[in-house]
């Protein structure tokens, strides 16, 4: 075997799993399926941090259900990201000097579709990188037929049950993109503004009414003023009208208990084409809406001397006019939550429009009713709590989106007696209630988040009742980032249940974002992105999905420090030398017997038992997706146990004369360890596990469909007596490192026990103890009265102690010791300094806060332990 070379076996490997088609479900032969469907990545999309995270913990689960015998399908595909795609599309054409309106929607559209056919698999020929194990025959696109099928079919079953609607709404609208936005795709932020004071008066005038507002512009579109009804203040104009400025119209003054007496004056100006709560204001009291803007969010011909005029312009000299008319009063500084498009981040601005909708309410009480049956389970658990309270309070989706890249919604408008046709007739030609062949076809298409929500079974073949919805659906679990719990897992849920009737899958794992390893956010503007490719290309695809697998903790965010990586790339090349170690003793040796037929020794039985534990951990903490515990057990063994413990242990036995007992058992057992450690570690590490597992004596096929290795409830017999000298060894390697004595050096040690068998032990096995722990001369006593002058430290019932004056230089080491003690306490003094400011306090991040007082409170332990080894030294 060569050195390990990722990029070399990686692409080996996965083109022949790949042409051998071993991704697929269909020559796998078993009556359980496990099924996940792939969080669809924008068309437009290229691989980021996050989708490794959320691939590489789906393609954990899927390849080690694969090893359990499951017939396991992840299905991958991609969604047609309406506005996104679109929007890469007009730049392309632009820069033809091609306009989309000069195209037409048809011909722009079949741009469209000849630019996802050139561009639209970038995302799964990276995903091929990262050793991603979908069933690529079964790929989806939200657009294609299928999924246009069960899009058409839902739509209109919903309608036909008076679940979806076109009606006249307030929403958010994108002046830039000139669309509608649900709730969720409009992102708030909180920034200084101000209230501005204006004068209402009086129609008869004898006095006036003050309002305050964060948006003078959209008086022009008033057709009230609104007081609370317990508001003595002004009780005795509820009823009056006033004079709207600039505009001259009369309107009304109205009670409500919408109105919040503390806000401003507590009398607010009513403008419910331009304000959701106004909307439903003017509802309440039959108000007329006045629209004043265009959809580009300039003012339409309501108010002619600013006809034309951006809205935040008109901002400005609306309040200079009402000024020269005398009825502006004051402004406030006012801090305010402004909503912007969270592609664009254009402001929002709330807007009447028609609009295409879905009544969610009871939709989304078939979700909570499902959660509370134990029907669908969050981890973790706490998401369900923001589940629950997101759909309490859930308003009707709107659907329909002013793009033209999309399903195009399928209505027709009889132009001659208005009736609406909804249908999944592509062909609609004839009005069923006049017989006038006057239609017009809807322009609009669906929010993107429509067709993704049904994607669990639509991709199945639903509503055909085929094979695969028979064999994967309901789904078995879903991963994903919680920062979609509403956009998507939500809507696939209340849809999943309404339309098939059961829920698309039982269990939900939420993982958290990818951040830079200070816990910031990663973005261009930073500088601090990583690209999950140019990780696979220093350090391999392994090393990557390792390490975002360990780091995987429930319910947090992910700091992600390059130095990790590195470091998980060591522990590869750590299992491939062992490897190597292992497969040059066979060579030497010859095959290793069955573990049946070999006489195991105590550090041999001790190496069997920890396996089992590890495996009994990995299969738990995988079934319970703690990701991280389940690499870090993993990790663990292999690397500690396995590698720096059990490979020492057995060198000097693998070297003793060919054919002894005590050579054959653990040559066996290294065999059998290495051989299941590499099973175990295959599903969060497949390229280097398969590249092993091929080199060793015995293996068939691919390690693949191997059997994931399960846990004996047989314990393993007498493993106590070697985990005491495995103990007693880091005692003693933890006083060398303690008291700075060079790995080379042989030092006498006194062992402190009753213990006898410890004691037995401790004669017979002298040797491993005296080579792994650097050892000349142990002397055994039941108890030791002078203590003087002896660095020491304790065990399970034993205690060892060396003595110092003749394993260091006395004065060199206190001297060390004062120079790191005097550079700790700098340390500790500027830290502690820090965290006495208020400034620092007040200002800075709480991880960052958290971090220096963990800091802190480390340095605190050293200095003291350094003081407790001076003192100890001094005294020699």
């Amino acid at each position: 075997m060569d050195n390990y070379q990722p990029q070399e076996i990686e692409s080996k490997w996965y083109e022949r799993w790949e042409s051998e088609k071993r991704f697929s479900p269909d020559s796998q032969q078993s009556d359980q399926s496990y099924t996940i469907v792939i969080p669809p990545p924008n068309v437009t999309g290229s691989l980021h941090i996050g989708h490794a995270l959320v691939n590489t913990l789906q393609d954990v689960l899927i390849r080690w259900k694969r090893m359990q015998g499951f017939k396991t399908l992840w299905l991958p595909g991609t969604d047609h990201a309406g506005i996104a795609t679109q929007m890469v599309v007009e730049r392309e054409l632009r820069k033809k000097g091609i306009e989309r309106e000069v195209l037409g929607q048809e011909k722009f559209v079949e741009e469209i579709w000849k630019w996802k056919e050139q561009s639209g698999s970038t995302i799964f020929k990276q995903l091929r990188r990262l050793g991603a194990s979908c069933d690529w025959e079964r790929e989806r696109f939200t657009l294609d037929e299928g999924l246009s099928r069960a899009v058409k079919k839902s739509f209109v079953d919903l309608y036909n049950e008076g679940l979806i609607y076109r009606g006249e709404y307030i929403i958010n609208w994108c002046p830039h993109d000139k669309t509608a936005l649900s709730d969720l795709e409009v992102d708030h932020e909180d920034q200084d503004g101000f209230l501005t004071y204006i004068a209402y008066p009086l129609e008869n005038g004898e006095g006036e009414i003050i309002v305050a507002t964060t948006r003078p512009e959209t008086m022009l579109g008033d057709t009230a003023v609104a007081v609370n009804p317990d508001d003595p203040r002004f009780s005795r104009y509820i009823g009056q009208n006033v004079r709207l400025p600039l505009v001259n119209r009369i309107i009304p003054v109205i009670a409500d208990e919408f109105v919040e007496t503390e806000f401003g004056t507590g009398a607010v100006k009513v403008t419910p084409a331009h304000d959701p709560n106004d909307f439903q204001m003017g509802q309440r009291h039959n108000l007329p809406s006045v629209n004043i803007f265009t959809e580009n969010a300039v003012i339409n011909d309501v108010y002619p001397p600013l006809q034309g005029l951006d809205r935040f312009e008109a901002r400005k000299q609306i309040v200079e006019t009402l000024k020269a008319e005398g009825v502006f009063r004051k402004t406030d500084k006012h801090p305010h939550s402004v909503g912007h498009c969270q592609r664009c981040k254009t402001v929002v601005e709330p807007r009447l429009s028609t609009q295409w909708f879905c009544r969610m309410t009871d939709m989304a009480k078939a979700s909570l009713q499902a959660v509370d049956e134990g029907k669908l389970r969050f981890v973790p658990e706490s998401q369900a709590k923001v589940f629950f309270e997101w759909m309490n309070n859930i308003q009707d989706w709107c659907l329909s989106r002013q793009l033209w890249w999309g399903h195009r919604i399928p209505a027709w408008y009889c132009d001659d007696c208005g009736h609406i046709i909804v249908s999944e007739d592509p062909d609609v030609t004839t009005c069923p209630e006049c017989q006038s062949t006057h239609l017009t076809q809807e322009t609009d298409v669906l929010d993107t988040w429509y067709s993704s929500g049904l994607f669990p079974f639509s991709t199945m073949g639903w509503p055909e009742k085929t094979k695969d919805l028979e064999d994967f659906y309901p789904n078995s679990t879903l991963i994903t980032g919680y920062d979609i719990l509403f956009f998507w897992v939500a809507r696939m849920v209340m849809l999943g249940i309404k339309l098939t009737g059961e829920v698309p899958f039982p269990e939900v794992f939420l993982h958290g974002l990818v951040r830079d390893e200070n816990g910031e956010k990663m973005s261009k503007t930073r500088g601090n992105v990583i690209d999950p490719l140019d990780i696979v290309e220093k350090y391999g695809a392994d090393a990557m999905r390792f390490t975002l697998t360990s780091l995987t903790v429930m319910g947090r965010d992910i700091k992600l420090p390059e130095k990790i990586i590195e470091g998980n790339r060591n522990f590869i090349n750590k299992i491939w030398n062992a490897t190597r170690f292992t497969l040059s003793h066979i060579e030497r040796i010859g095959e290793p017997l069955p573990l049946e037929v070999v006489e195991p020794g105590i550090f041999d039985r001790w190496i069997l038992s920890r396996l089992n534990q590890a495996v009994a951990d990995v299969n738990r903490y995988l079934a319970d997706y703690r990701f991280n515990e389940a690499a870090k057990s993993a990790y663990a063994f292999v690397w500690h146990e396995f590698c720096d413990w059990y490979l020492e242990i057995i060198k000097p036995v693998l070297f003793t004369k060919l054919g002894e007992t005590a050579q054959t058992a653990a040559l066996s057992v290294l065999f059998h360890v290495l051989e299941k450690s590499l099973r175990l570690l295959h599903p969060i590490m497949p390229f280097v596990t398969e590249e092993l597992w091929q080199h060793l004596p015995g293996t068939e096929g691919t390690i693949m469909l191997a059997a994931f290795p399960e846990a004996s409830a047989t314990k393993v017999a007498s493993v106590a007596d070697a985990e005491l000298l495995v103990e007693l060894i880091s005692v003693i390697r933890n006083i060398r490192g303690e008291n700075n004595i060079k790995p080379n050096q042989k030092i006498d040690i006194i062992c402190v026990s009753d213990q006898a068998e410890l004691n037995r032990n401790l004669v017979a096995y002298q040797d491993i103890v005296r080579a792994l722990a650097g050892i000349q001369k142990i002397d055994l006593k039941d108890h030791l009265q002078n203590k003087e002058g002896l660095a020491g430290g304790v065990g399970s019932g034993f205690e060892v102690f060396i003595n110092l004056s003749e394993s260091i230089d006395i004065e060199q080491e206190i001297n060390r010791l004062e120079k790191e003690k005097s550079k700790l306490l700098a340390k500790q003094a500027q830290i502690a300094g820090k965290l006495n400011k208020p400034d620092f306090l007040s200002k800075a991040p709480v991880e960052v806060i958290e971090k220096n007082r963990s800091e802190l409170a480390e340095i605190d332990v050293k200095i003291e332990k350094i003081d407790e080894n001076l003192n100890t030294i001094r005294k020699l």
